[in-house]
């Protein structure tokens, strides 16, 4: 499996491991880096007229003297331009050593037209600004636009948050090892990577298991085989019941969006519940999807009573309020006590749900702690986010998926921190990164659709860490599957295709 990510950290103690278990030795697994690099520069670039190599002190500047070893033996004509020398008794000083070609001061760095550049000066390691010799570098091979091959990760970008440290390298290609770092799925430094190309240089899977990542590449290999898929003899209640919370007479579309996503995603039957004075703008839109009468709390325990659904969406189209508040913390309260046998497993909460919260926040992780409270996520964008939890959002130290990390933790909840660069993460500390987001997701709407998606997974049993990564690759697969001209009211057919092709791959198995 390789959809786990890992930290600086872990990827040291990863070639830690991988050394003293033998027989490779750390210039062994430096000699295969700078091989799989340098396979990688011959084959994209076989016109160029010279390879510029530069190369820093550390292991990244290894892997780089290795690399212009192999070129140069290649017949490549190839130049090494060195920030500072390799620490003594290094590997770096061997493949320092074993590289035919004298390196020059990287405070002299030039190139010309056509030129390559491989930048193995930091790669993921980096914590500081880079600054003088590189920080020119990077400015000068910008100015030229020259294509650039970064080795590991582009020097400037944090392995672990993704950040430009100062400035950085933008790489057309990025090769790293074993496993992808965080900084290449984050934003900004998912910009700045172009292509990512994941080697194999010998660091086994049972290495990386005693590791035990936390962080995930969201992808089907994270959840594929709890995708719910009906049984022969499934019927519409064994695959789950789901009710979306109406806004008025003027705010039902979005309502509406979320109980046609969950209905796609697979659950066997969904209701709008509807304030009495919008049930006949509801009723004018819904054909397959039930409608049911919903004003007050009594009606909301009635329904979960008498009906027993399994998931629950509040907040789209709803309103901010006090009324958003005690609907809220009612459906918490609506859990299935052990032995019961009525009461939700899951909720969704989005929109309006979040921002009601906005001035007692404790209020609401208070009840989502309660020991019988349903399995809940949340799908915050940016400013949601911060109206949720002000003290994470605003530690500019932090990255994206520590915030996310300790938002879930806070709040008990699933936090789908959403954005380009979405991250999800459970309070049991785990997270993934999703890749595979769409610009022509960002349209009125979107959010709603990925609000039943989540929902309709939860009803048909999926955990929801799970539920909710899936909802979230589903949603951006379907929208970039569409493309141009997408709006929220095509994702739900959109996702046809592709929840197909899931159950191809071998869904539920």
């Amino acid at each position: 499996m390789s959809h786990e990510l890992l930290t600086s950290a872990e990827m040291g103690e990863a070639d830690r491991l991988t050394i003293a278990a033998g027989p490779t030795d750390g210039i062994g697994l430096m000699r295969r880096a700078g091989q799989a690099v340098a396979a990688q520069v011959l084959r994209r670039y076989p016109a160029a007229a010279h390879v510029h190599v530069l190369c820093g002190p550390g292991n990244n500047g290894g892997d780089g003297y290795v690399i212009a070893q192999v070129l140069a033996s290649s017949g490549v004509a190839t130049t090494v331009w060195a920030h500072g020398p390799p620490r003594p008794d290094s590997d770096a000083a061997l493949a320092a050593a074993e590289c035919p070609i004298k390196p020059r001061p990287l405070s002299d760095f030039d190139a010309g037209p056509g030129s390559i550049v491989v930048d193995a000066l930091y790669g993921a390691g980096l914590s500081k600004p880079l600054s003088g010799e590189a920080a020119r570098a990077v400015d000068l091979v910008s100015d030229l636009h020259l294509p650039v091959v970064a080795v590991d990760l582009p020097s400037g970008v944090s392995g672990d948050s993704g950040k430009v440290l100062g400035t950085s390298f933008s790489a057309d290609l990025t090769v790293t090892f074993a496993r992808k770092k965080p900084g290449h799925l984050l934003l900004p430094g998912r910009e700045r990577c172009g292509e990512i190309v994941l080697a194999d240089i010998g660091i086994g899977d049972d290495i990386i298991a005693r590791l035990q990542p936390r962080t995930f590449e969201n992808g089907p290999a994270l959840w594929l085989r709890g995708l719910p898929v009906p049984a022969v003899d499934a019927h519409k209640y064994r695959r789950g019941h789901v009710g979306v919370c109406s806004g008025g007479p003027n705010a039902t579309g979005a309502a509406r969006l979320s109980a046609l996503a969950a209905a796609r995603s697979g659950a066997g039957a969904v209701t709008v519940l509807s304030p009495g004075n919008a049930m006949q703008v509801n009723a004018a839109h819904l054909t397959s999807i039930m409608l049911r009468r919903t004003d007050d709390i009594a009606d909301i325990e009635a329904f979960v009573g008498e009906r027993r659904p399994s998931a629950l969406v509040l907040g789209p189209g709803f309103g901010v309020g006090e009324k958003t508040k005690a609907f809220a913390l009612a459906l918490l309260a609506s859990g299935q006590p052990a032995g019961a046998s009525t009461g939700i497993d899951g909720l969704v909460f989005d929109a309006d749900a979040i921002t009601s919260f906005r001035e007692a926040p404790d209020v609401l992780f208070e009840a989502a702690r309660e020991p019988d409270a349903p399995a809940l996520v949340m799908t915050p964008h940016e400013g949601e986010f911060a109206r949720l939890f002000p003290g994470i959002a605003g530690d500019n130290a932090s990255s994206k998926l520590d915030k996310a990390r300790a938002a879930a933790a806070n709040a008990n909840a699933v936090i789908v921190y959403k954005g380009a660069d979405t991250v999800i993460a459970a309070p049991d500390d785990r997270a993934a990164i999703n890749s595979n987001g769409a610009a022509w997701l960002a349209t009125a709407g979107s959010g709603d659709v990925l609000s039943g998606i989540a929902a309709g997974l939860l009803a048909q049993g999926m955990p929801a860490f799970e539920a909710a990564c899936a909802a979230v690759w589903i949603h951006a697969e379907a929208g970039s599957r569409f493309g141009p001209g997408l709006i929220a009211e095509d994702l739900p057919l959109a996702m046809v295709p592709v929840l197909c092709d899931l159950v191809a791959a071998g869904g539920g198995r």
